[in-house]
């Protein structure tokens, strides 16, 4: 069963060195369930943190794999969304859980505004700020980015089986969904595609419309049904699957 550590200090971002003249900037929103040990695991007992509350399961694996095929920068986040949510505005009232799928957050229970401001600072910017960073680096080498996201889905949701085996998100830029959706539907594999599923895009201050909306990059958040990459074997079919399909994405956007 996998459980937060709590055996080091915690490093809020993952930075994966890529070239920045790519065209493109990979995203990983919830890919630990970490937690550090001043929080005291939020009180939440260990089996949560195997969920999809803690974390997306396999979607660090993939960005990893992804992002080394590409040679593209990664920014993955370290600390469970329990902590704070980076994919959710500041104002968002799920910014932190009380309560996550029937699991109660306890040391999120009580937490006041000058709590969430502390894990702002702490957790949620430094996140912020490496987007930022890898951005700016982009358009200094000539190649302002596309940004893509990596997120998981639970194959069922409150007991009713999910139909897709992935989603692209997205709001009104479809510059990368719409392609990105038509490779998928023609994949041999026959899958069944979501198109704004399992969930609708264009939420108002999630990472997508922080860094890529606000300056008319390219965008699309792709989400990956749980089962299938939570071991390395699909993790690294689920990379090599999105490498060729955004390849000539990339070409075209340079």
């Amino acid at each position: 069963m996998l459980v937060p550590s709590t055996d080091k200090p915690l490093q809020p971002v993952e930075r994966i060195e890529g070239d920045p003249a790519r065209g493109i900037l990979l995203l990983c929103d919830h890919a630990s369930n970490h937690v550090p040990e001043d929080l005291g695991r939020l009180g939440v007992p260990d089996p949560e943190f195997a969920r999809h509350i803690a974390y997306d399961i396999g979607a660090a694996g993939v960005t990893r794999r992804l992002a080394a095929l590409l040679e593209a920068p990664a920014i993955l986040t370290t600390f469970s969304r329990l902590i704070i949510d980076p994919n959710r505005g500041r104002d968002d009232p799920t910014l932190v859980m009380r309560l996550s799928d029937g699991a109660v957050v306890p040391g999120n229970a009580r937490i006041g505004p000058d709590g969430v401001a502390e894990r702002i600072r702490r957790f949620y910017d430094p996140y912020d700020w490496a987007i930022d960073a890898a951005v700016e680096a982009a358009y200094e080498a000539g190649a302002p980015p596309a940004i893509v996201t990596i997120h998981s889905f639970t194959p069922y949701w409150r007991g009713v089986p999910r139909p897709w085996q992935v989603g692209i998100l997205y709001d009104r830029d479809d510059r990368m969904s719409v392609p990105l959706v038509a490779g998928l539907r023609a994949d041999p594999a026959g899958f069944t595609v979501g198109d704004n599923e399992p969930y609708g895009g264009g939420l108002p201050g999630d990472t997508v419309d922080r860094h890529a909306r606000v300056r008319g990059l390219p965008n699309a958040l792709v989400e990956i049904r749980q089962d299938l990459i939570a071991a390395e074997a699909g993790q690294a079919e689920w990379a090599e699957r999105f490498a060729k399909l955004l390849r000539p994405l990339i070409r075209r956007a340079a």
